[in-house]
């Protein structure tokens, strides 16, 4: 589904990314992993579109996306969950969730039916939906960002540290959600710092260390992996 080859992405004179190469196939969960500044959310933004590569190039079914509008990715069917949420503080939960159809507007009866699937999954926000974005808990603004992605009906789903900022118990229900919206065919590329409960949920992984791709490997194989144990699983 997504090959990117040998992409290079600098800000101003900083190479952020020398050189990765990965590939997702449709149906997987994918994670990457590493230590802060490791490259993943420059990643997830060359993707979307939001940072250009000086060099390299992105796939995406066959299409250049590297030459792509980020609306047009968003069209082509790669939504994105950002890092810290990102949601509009002061529109509601609903006007969110519009917000995030805003490439289907000629599909109304579609959209009221893809609201009501992402009330469904996420309850709390069916009951704060005329609720301020930004007066809802750190969770709540976390499953808005995930609805809201889920709104352009992406065919692959980007999630840049979705467990960030959240109480332990919340973790493991946004993990959760991660894998139902899998199994629901969406294909998800996992950002996540939370490198533990990544790998078990994930089908393979990539470890980047400074801007390169330094081991890739099964999700199973990573969690057993020494180097990996010691660098990003505290053991």
């Amino acid at each position: 589904m997504l090959t990117i080859s040998d992409m290079h992405v600098f800000y101003g004179a900083i190479c952020a990314l020398n050189g990765i190469s990965l590939e997702v196939q449709e149906g997987e969960i994918v994670t990457m992993i590493g230590a802060n500044g490791a490259g993943k959310s420059t990643t997830i933004r060359a993707i979307s579109g939001l940072v250009r590569p000086r060099q390299g190039e992105i796939q995406f079914k066959g299409i250049p996306l590297h030459r792509t509008p980020p609306h047009q990715i968003v069209r082509l069917g790669v939504g994105q969950s950002p890092e810290g949420r990102r949601v509009f503080a002061n529109l509601t939960v609903r006007e969110n969730l519009e917000l995030g159809a805003y490439t289907r507007s000629q599909d109304p009866v579609g959209i009221r039916s893809d609201m009501d699937r992402v009330f469904d999954q996420f309850p709390r926000l069916k009951e704060r939906e005329a609720q301020s974005a930004g007066t809802l808990s750190g969770g709540e603004q976390q499953m808005l960002a995930i609805g809201r992605a889920l709104m352009a009906r992406p065919r692959l789903l980007l999630l840049d540290e979705p467990s960030l900022g959240l109480a332990p118990f919340l973790v493991k229900g946004i993990f959760q959600i991660i894998q139902e919206i899998n199994r629901q065919g969406v294909t998800v590329l996992l950002v996540e710092q939370n490198a533990n409960q990544a790998l078990k949920i994930a089908h393979r992984g990539y470890v980047l260390e400074t801007g390169r791709v330094v081991l890739a490997d099964t999700a199973a194989n990573l969690l057993v992996n020494d180097s990996v144990r010691k660098a990003y699983l505290g053991e």
